[in-house]
């Protein structure tokens, strides 16, 4: 654990603890978080979902683990220095597997851990048919994961799938033992009405993230609208990921229909650019640097 990495968790609690509506992009890999973080984003989300879409071509179901999870934090740590929370999904088994992941991803560079308390394998918080643990395995989740960070400024995330299936008052009082266990930041997922919406950010002394799936069960409400309510974090979680396939989809699309591609701006990005987004004029100086070295 480095002062950098100590000093940043310390500014995102701080951040977060604001309740202004702290807006966070969805990445799923090193280069959407140089994108992300390129227009001006000031936190990340690696998407579980994102990774699973975008590196095995299969829904959010729960086919990533640990180990893959941990790798793209640590290849996006590598990449950017903003804040990185990462998606631990269930935490992949008990209380104990939450207590490994924990130690394994604050070493790949994670800010904040989010965990939930859906039956494993879990699905989209967005699909049909979840289910969840009890409210006592997830508290004893989460009292795990709160033992098992070094660094007290690594936030926990409780999600509760707890709406879709028991409704929200239930997932309201699950919310509140949550706290109790020593979460951070909580997550009702999938809240569907705007009076829910609404009133979730005063029930609780502990900061709200709210996430925006595009195309989900949840009603999209400004940024500005979310922070006057008291959200702590406004997360899209896979914004950048739906917006990549459909850039992909017209210009491959064009290229398939017309039989060549040329640099149009509408359609890719420049040669030049996509060496900018990867840093290469660095690695042109350091390259330059250690030959001077040779010599």
């Amino acid at each position: 654990m480095t002062d950098s990495s100590m000093q940043r968790r310390a500014a995102f609690r701080r951040q977060v603890e604001a309740r202004q509506g702290l807006l966070v992009a969805g990445v799923f890999n090193a280069l959407s978080a140089r994108i992300a973080s390129d227009v001006g984003f000031q936190a990340l989300y690696l998407s579980g979902a994102g990774v699973t879409n975008m590196s095995l071509g299969l829904p959010d179901l729960g086919f990533v683990g640990l180990d893959e999870m941990a790798a793209h934090a640590a290849r996006v740590r590598d990449s950017v220095a903003l804040p990185l929370i990462v998606d631990a999904d269930t935490g992949f088994g008990n209380a104990l597997n939450v207590r490994h992941a924990v130690r394994v991803l604050e070493r790949s560079g994670a800010d904040a851990i989010q965990f939930e308390d859906q039956v494993l394998p879990k699905k989209c918080g967005h699909f049909s048919g979840k289910e969840v643990i009890s409210c006592a395995e997830m508290v004893g989740k989460l009292k795990a994961a709160v033992d098992a960070r070094e660094d007290p400024n690594l936030m926990i995330i409780a999600r509760t799938d707890a709406c879709a299936v028991e409704g929200m008052e239930a997932a309201i009082e699950r919310a509140h033992r949550y706290v109790e266990a020593g979460a951070d930041i909580l997550f009702i997922e999938a809240t569907e009405r705007l009076e829910d919406i609404r009133r979730l950010p005063g029930l609780f002394r502990t900061p709200n993230l709210i996430n925006i799936v595009i195309g989900g069960k949840t009603p999209t409400l400004d940024r500005a609208e979310l922070a006057e309510l008291g959200y702590g974090i406004v997360l899209y979680a896979n914004a950048g990921l739906q917006s990549a396939a459909l850039g992909m989809q017209r210009a491959l699309g064009a290229l398939l229909e017309h039989g060549r591609l040329d640099e149009d701006p509408a359609l890719v990005v420049p040669f030049a650019e996509r060496q900018r987004l990867v840093d290469k004029s660095r690695f042109d100086q350091l390259e330059r640097a250690y030959a001077a070295q040779d010599r």
